[in-house]
């Protein structure tokens, strides 16, 4: 069978019905398919879906009495679909089966292992959408996009249409908290080259939304699990705790000085140099642990001309930003504090943690090793 088309639905009524009879009217006859409803509805939708099953082999279903989510759901379908690429859209119909067509084609033609319908490329529309839900779904795009590197060049992550070639689906264990199961087969998976396609998004006519506030909790406790599992993503964030402590050790050491009578120019400096020393310590046992080519002293050294760097491009970000563009001071800052953030965990990573024979790459973690996946946009 080529392809499983697979549903999760609760509490959908007359949406199951309607769907099915878009998806057989949109689906090309020369593909051999299967629509495959994982159902956790506790109404009337499980007579409808045993009234699709009977009337068409195509269609099967699977009850949960005690179902524990739409990502489970999706993975009980995989588990039990029989095709070579499974199709996941939402059973509600805003993600609209007149679609499938040009997903099936992008599956023959492009040599992908995973395709995303996109809203946000020329073509797509995220219109079936309110403000709020807007609003929403780009904090967390942006949130999906910043934090994991796989998933960066992807501009729709979070979404829930999409199809997985078998072999990427079952490449890892998946185990995601909440609806966003593309992010977790994108951020853990095995997979060379992801295909996104413009689809809009069309509003829901009947049912009700289980969009909720325990979801998006969800979300950010599956989105920090990712980052948590992944060492090059964690980097950064490690990094970043460590400029934080070095604030700390800075102020509290500038502090103790100037209170003990030290000139305030000499208080600053040493303050400063007790903090690089920390920094380059923790970044050096904690942020880079697994880069141990250059001696410690050598790497001391590029550590403090990095952060020279970094101080030079914050002074010069904060005063063009406030004489130039006219900031705010205190925004004007953080805008500096920011870009040398940016600054300084670059330059460490390729310079001054560099693996042996990498010249100019980035420090590696043995996690570090999966494949460059290509990612392209298809009109």
């Amino acid at each position: 069978m080529d392809i499983s088309i697979i549903v999760p639905s609760r509490n959908e009524g007359v949406n199951v019905e309607l769907l099915s009879e878009r998806i057989l009217r949109s689906m090309p006859d020369t593909v051999s398919y299967e629509i495959m409803f994982v159902d956790d509805s506790d109404d009337e939708t499980v007579r409808r879906l045993e009234g699709l099953a009977r009337s068409d082999s195509r269609i099967r279903y699977l009850h949960r009495d005690n179902g524990s989510g739409l990502s489970t759901a999706i993975l009980e379908g995989f588990a039990i679909a029989q095709g070579d690429w499974f199709i996941v859209m939402d059973a509600d119909m805003q993600h609209p089966p007149e679609s499938l067509p040009r997903v099936i084609e992008a599956i023959r033609l492009e040599g992908a292992d995973i395709i995303v319908p996109s809203r946000f490329i020329p073509g797509g529309s995220d219109g079936g959408l309110n403000v709020w839900r807007k609003l929403v779904s780009w904090t967390a795009r942006m949130m999906a996009r910043m934090s994991l590197r796989k998933v960066r060049s992807i501009t729709d992550p979070t979404s829930g249409y999409f199809a997985v070639r078998r072999q990427a689906a079952f490449s890892k264990e998946l185990n995601p908290i909440g609806w966003k199961i593309l992010l977790e087969i994108l951020a853990r998976s095995e997979y060379n080259k992801v295909v996104e396609i413009p689809y809009s998004f069309e509003a829901r006519d009947l049912g009700s939304s289980k969009f909720n506030w325990k979801e998006q909790a969800n979300y950010v406790r599956h989105l920090i699990r990712l980052v948590g599992n992944s060492e090059p993503d964690l980097r950064f964030w490690k990094f970043c705790a460590v400029g934080l402590s070095g604030v700390i050790v800075n102020s509290t050491c500038y502090v103790l000085l100037v209170t003990a009578g030290l000139p305030i120019a000499y208080s600053f400096i040493i303050a400063t140099l007790v903090a690089t020393i920390n920094n380059f310590t923790w970044n050096n046992t904690f942020t880079w642990k697994h880069a141990k080519t250059d001696s410690l002293w050598y790497r001391m050294l590029k550590f403090s001309i990095v952060s020279l760097g970094g101080l030079g491009v914050s002074t010069l970000v904060v005063d063009g930003s406030h004489r130039l563009l006219d900031f705010h001071y205190l925004f004007s800052g953080l805008t500096g504090i920011v870009v040398s953030t940016g600054w300084n965990f670059a330059m460490n990573s390729i310079w001054t943690f560099r693996t042996s024979g990498s010249s100019g790459s980035e420090a590696k973690h043995p996690a570090d090793d999966h494949k460059s996946n290509v990612v392209e946009r298809v009109g």
